[in-house]
């Protein structure tokens, strides 16, 4: 599986999140990596992002670790000469490039597609923008999150609207940037031809609203703020407290499980079967259900509930925390650990599918900004 994108050079542009995500997926597959950093702000600004115990003269922080592993890195300065120089070179030996400058700095330092095709006809130019080509906003994404619609249904009716603690945006323009790009390569194996492919955070964002944009497309709802509760199904992301003060988690999807769900909780038959008997009833009849659920679940223990649950097959989870989350087995073999200079760092694998039953789980540390300049010229000499 680790030859699978062998021989393969992604020069890597971009920062933050999208884009680095982009390159660590390829290197999770064998392709080499480059990371092309600007000397003048140190390099990708994730590396600033240190958490307040974080070693603060260590330029790999924590953040920049969650995407940059099984890269190389060369700080270039693309309005030097030299450096420019340097960057050419190694366009003309790689196969794919990925970008995300803000608004007009990809034609300032004649690095858009048009000068790179030059230089590489046969290159894969994969941009990364906030609104579009044509859109000079500046956008992060929180910003998107916004624009999107992602915050406006994100959080409890009585609160303000809530930003997702992951930066979700990015991630899924990462995924849509990934897949044009091998449709690109797919394309390039039968014609030997090269080709530009962009995606826009906003775009990505939007294209991932699922139902929730369907609701409003053909029933004219618009979502608002349900805490985790499903517009559409219930009780399904809906959470209720134990007696042991756990928080627990209810996926019913189907009237059968419901049914089940009444069978091995409800022993007193709180639950009018005939009221709640359809999904159509249950979202109807949502508030009157949730309190008569609320009372069932707090009278069982979350270890005792979950063993019953699960042993009934009705969706359900214990809401874990990040340390809970990496006791499981499954989040261990995602795990990525190295130990450089007495340093030890942590990541996870982006791409988690396996192929041939294998998955690559070990890669290079992220580097230090210019780490590997030495070994970079001697690719172009």
């Amino acid at each position: 599986m680790k030859n699978i994108f062998s021989g393969i050079r992604v020069l890597e542009l971009s920062s933050v999140l999208a884009g680095p995500s982009v390159g660590m997926f390829f290197a999770e597959l064998g392709a080499e990596v480059i990371k092309i950093e600007n000397p003048n702000t140190m390099g990708d600004v994730t590396r600033s992002w240190r958490l307040p115990n974080e070693n603060q003269n260590n330029d790999i922080s924590s953040y920049f670790c969650s995407v940059n592993w099984g890269k190389k890195s060369i700080a270039l300065d693309l309005e030097i000469k030299e450096d420019y120089k340097i960057f050419s070179e190694l366009v003309k030996k790689s196969d794919v490039i990925t970008v995300s400058f803000k608004f007009g700095d990809d034609k300032k330092l004649n690095a858009d597609y048009k000068s790179i095709k030059k230089i590489n006809p046969k290159i894969i130019y994969a941009q990364i923008t906030g609104f579009g080509l044509n859109d000079e906003r500046t956008a992060f994404d929180a910003v998107i999150q916004a624009y999107s619609g992602f915050m406006y249904i994100n959080g409890l009716p009585e609160t303000d609207p809530l930003k997702m603690p992951v930066a979700l945006i990015d991630i899924l323009a990462a995924h849509q940037i990934k897949e044009a790009i091998l449709i690109a390569y797919i394309e390039k194996l039968k014609t030997g031809k090269g080709a530009i492919v962009e995606c826009s955070l906003l775009q990505a964002g939007i294209s991932s609203l699922a139902n929730q944009a369907s609701n409003y497309l053909n029933v004219g709802i618009i979502p608002e703020r349900k805490g985790s509760d499903h517009p559409n199904i219930f009780p399904y992301g809906t959470t209720f407290l134990t007696k042991d003060k756990k928080h627990i988690l209810l996926a019913i999807g189907n009237d059968k499980q419901f049914s089940r769900f009444c069978k091995t909780v409800d022993v007193k038959n709180k639950i009018t079967q005939d009221k709640f008997s359809t999904n159509f009833e249950r979202v109807k009849n949502r508030n009157e259900l949730k309190k008569i659920i609320v009372k069932l679940i707090s009278e069982y223990n979350s270890k005792k509930l979950i063993e019953i649950l699960d042993k009934n097959k009705i969706p359900a989870a214990l809401i874990k925390n990040m340390k809970e989350v990496f006791e499981q087995e499954q989040a261990q073999e995602l795990l990525l650990i190295s130990e450089r200079n007495n340093t030890k760092y942590f990541g996870i694998n982006t791409f988690s599918a396996k192929v041939n039953k294998k998955r690559i789980t070990k890669l290079s540390p992220p580097p230090h900004l210019d780490e590997n300049r030495k070994e970079i010229f001697k690719l172009i000499q």
